[in-house]
């Protein structure tokens, strides 16, 4: 890394992140390439805290979610070689699917527009449940959530779905006459190289495995155990992130999947969704990511197409939102934009009468309520999610004010709320921004 620019830009990135890990908000491994050319590589923090052995570029990660776009992968290679086609209703290669999904296809899977109930959120599956700690078949995660009905037509809505992503693993089993596992590793990991990535397994002895942590008043502690089993090819496969590297310019190189397929699959169809893909506009360029999260774990695979550049950014700490923070500051870094530092933010203090103006309920476009509540001379977000809508996960978060009516949360970077005022004087809306976007929420 002789290039001056580039060791520039790999010290700006380096400083950022460690920002991060100084502030118990990130611990893993980050690697960038851009045109080609690699701009960071780098671990950071411990892969396993009790030996005090650091994360490195080898360091193997659960990948939770990213799983999808391999899965999403498969299933086109199974298309290509004749074997299914995406439009095939289900029970053509699942007849022992239940009858609410005789209209549920291949391609309703993929985009999360089954209908099928998603097997993760609390009613039906206590995220905290024991049932995670068991290993699992994938008929015995199906039987989770066959028997529920459907939430609607499916094609008519999205709802995301962990449970669609398990029906097309067993599809791929059924078709291939092979366990997901050795098919990925058949057909895409040994092709593309990918010798640090699997289907991950407690019992099995790896080398360079990172441990899970989260954090709770400040300190980190050891996650939450989950049997990866229990997501099957929605969220089982682990790697590292030179292997991902490896996958991203594999996958959209197209060194594995034919043009037509690989354009299905980065095509989005409804909110933003392709085939185990989110197709976005980010700071005004289009941006094919995805993001994962198991207990212990997070990470982001992000593709900029315009600036043929490579994100990744694997965590083996849960907590707040830094691991998707950090991979969308290095992209800006490397494009040579201006960043917000973490100890860039300064906070003010604000009288109480004005925090007390904020507190109440602001609704969404999307129907997602922020609710603004008091604590301890501060403030705290809660989105809360309506029964309707699918979703496991809810957020809670400090804000911290950098004006009168200007706040910030450290916990969620990246995450800002302006409050406004009416004619009357009245707190009326708030714009939340967050993921570089800006939502509206009136106040109720």
């Amino acid at each position: 890394m002789n290039d001056p620019i580039i060791k520039a830009t790999n010290s700006a990135m380096d400083l950022m992140i460690k920002e991060f890990v100084a502030e118990q908000m990130f611990m893993g491994c980050v690697l960038i390439s851009k045109d080609d050319k690699l701009l960071l590589k780098e671990g950071y923090g411990f892969a396993n805290l009790e030996w005090e052995i650091p994360n490195s570029p080898r360091t193997k990660f659960q990948i939770g979610s990213i799983t999808k776009q391999f899965t999403a992968a498969a299933i086109l290679l199974l298309q290509e070689r004749g074997k299914l086609n995406i439009d095939d209703l289900v029970k053509k290669h699942l007849p022992d699917s239940p009858a609410s999904w005789d209209k549920v296809t291949i391609f309703h899977l993929l985009t999360h527009t089954a209908g099928i109930r998603n097997y993760t959120d609390t009613d039906v599956l206590d995220y905290f449940t024991p049932i995670r700690n068991l290993a699992c078949t994938p008929k015995n995660v199906m039987e989770l959530f066959s028997s529920k009905p459907l939430e609607f037509e499916p094609g008519e809505k999205i709802a995301y779905s962990n449970s669609g992503y398990v029906v097309l693993g067993r599809i791929i089993e059924s078709i291939s006459g092979q366990s997901y596992a050795k098919f990925v590793d058949e057909n895409i990991f040994k092709p593309l190289g990918m010798e640090d990535s699997g289907y991950d397994s407690h019992d099995e002895i790896m080398k360079y495995r990172a441990s899970g942590y989260d954090v709770h008043n400040g300190k980190l502690f050891n996650a939450d155990y989950m049997d990866v089993s229990v997501v099957f090819a929605a969220g089982a496969l682990y790697s590292t992130v030179e292997d991902l590297l490896k996958w991203g310019k594999g996958l959209f190189g197209g060194k594995l999947l034919s043009a037509s397929s690989l354009q299905k699959m980065m095509t989005p169809y409804k909110e933003n969704f392709a085939f185990g893909l989110t197709v976005i506009p980010e700071e005004g360029r289009k941006v094919i990511r995805h993001k994962g999260k198991n207990p212990g774990f997070k990470g982001v695979l992000s593709y900029y197409p315009s600036d043929q550049m490579i994100v990744v950014v694997l965590s083996n700490n849960e907590h707040g939102s830094a691991t998707f923070e950090i991979a969308r500051m290095v992209a800006a870094i490397a494009r040579g934009e201006k960043i917000i530092l973490p100890r860039q933010r300064k906070e003010v203090e604000v009288p109480q009468e004005i925090l007390s103006a904020y507190v109440g309920e602001y609704k969404l476009e999307n129907g997602q309520i922020l609710e603004i509540t008091p604590l301890a001379q501060k403030l705290m977000a809660r989105t809360k999610i309506p029964a309707e809508q699918s979703s496991p996960v809810q957020y809670d978060y400090w804000i911290s004010a950098e004006s009168t009516c200007r706040f910030f949360s450290r916990e969620r970077a990246g995450v800002e709320i302006a409050f406004f005022r009416n004619d009357q004087d009245e707190v009326s809306h708030l714009l939340l921004h967050q993921d570089h976007q800006t939502f509206k929420a009136v106040r109720q």
